[in-house]
């Protein structure tokens, strides 16, 4: 697989002064901790929002920064959870009056390093609380997490409590909406090809021609099962079902719809995997009050995509209408 890289331990900073020299006029970039920022964040009277997991999911989650999303995101190594002293000094430097929100996605590693972060932080009289994000049905464990892992329904956590912390909610508003967002979400991703970090010389996993990995988790991790590769309709038929049956969502429910891809599938392809989602949607009596087809948390170069659905109220539909400004443009 050919890259475009230097070296590799200069892959993941090098990227970050690439968003930083973008939008310098948005965000801050602190190298030593690889932290980017908004620029004009902390401020007394907003809560801090921030989060961090592994590179190689861009946009997720630095390219989250910016008005009515992330006020910070700290990245650790491709599909590595970042350093605890990262994410103690992303807290420190986050520090507001009204306290500081840590979205934390559930992975082992991220909750070990941000758990360490925050209890650090509290004992120096910090007001940081943190909340895991669990939307993904495929599996109930694996090897990277406990319980569900948290994978493209992050963005509606991310959204939904940057938009609120815009507004004035309070730490303990935030983590009863984060809680409120991550209790109405699904998702399910399905892989067709691997990819390969820029520290490896071959993919992290293997699959032939003809095969896809149902359930696959974002860094590679096994999902359901191996099987032969399908139709789209056949494909998103399964995602669909998964997905809907779980929470479960039920006829006249005005919901969110993501098709998100994982960084290898173009654009076209997404929107054949939508046309069948918006169809199942309308069988199933579900309203698409919000659509999103795109990028949104990506595994490199990984052919394949995943669905999600959130279920709607007046209060979410608000906030996820609510302006937001990141660092990925597209014109």
């Amino acid at each position: 697989m050919n890259k475009f890289f230097n070296q590799a331990e200069d892959f993941v900073p090098e990227m970050l002064e690439g968003v930083f020299l973008a939008n310098p006029d948005m965000l801050t970039y602190v190298p030593e901790f690889n932290i980017i920022s908004r620029s004009d964040r902390p401020v007394k009277d907003k809560v801090s929002v921030i989060q961090g997991s592994g590179s190689g999911h861009e946009p997720a989650h630095i390219m989250a920064v910016g008005p009515g999303m992330l006020d910070a995101a700290v990245p650790g190594g491709v599909f590595a959870a970042p350093p605890m002293d990262s994410c103690y000094e992303c807290i420190k430097r986050m520090n507001s009056p009204e306290g500081v929100l840590v979205l934390i996605n559930n992975y082992q590693g991220d909750r070990m390093n941000w758990d360490m972060a925050v209890e650090m932080a509290q004992a120096e009289g910090i007001t940081v609380k943190s909340f895991v994000i669990d939307d993904d049905v495929a599996v109930q464990d694996s090897s990277y997490t406990t319980g569900r892992r948290g994978v493209a329904g992050n963005f509606f956590v991310i959204k939904a409590c940057g938009a609120a912390a815009e507004k004035g909610a309070s730490l303990s508003e935030l983590i009863e909406l984060a809680t409120k967002v991550n209790g109405q979400v699904r998702s399910m991703g399905v892989a067709l090809s691997s990819c390969t970090p820029p520290a490896k010389d071959s993919p992290i996993f293997e699959i032939s021609d003809g095969e896809m990995e149902v359930g696959v988790g974002i860094h590679g991790e096994p999902g359901r099962r191996r099987d032969s590769l399908k139709s789209a309709d056949e494909i998103l038929d399964e995602m669909f079902d998964a997905v809907a049956g779980d929470l479960p969502f039920k006829k006249g429910d005005r919901v969110a719809l993501m098709i998100n891809g994982l960084g290898g599938t173009p654009p076209s392809e997404l929107y054949v995997l939508y046309r069948r989602a918006a169809q199942r949607c309308k069988e199933a009596g579900l309203t698409i009050a919000r659509n999103y087809v795109g990028e949104y948390c990506t595994s490199l170069e990984m052919a394949g995509a995943s669905l999600t659905l959130l279920r709607l109220d007046d209060e979410l539909e608000k906030l996820l209408a609510a302006p937001a400004e990141i660092a990925v443009r597209v014109f």
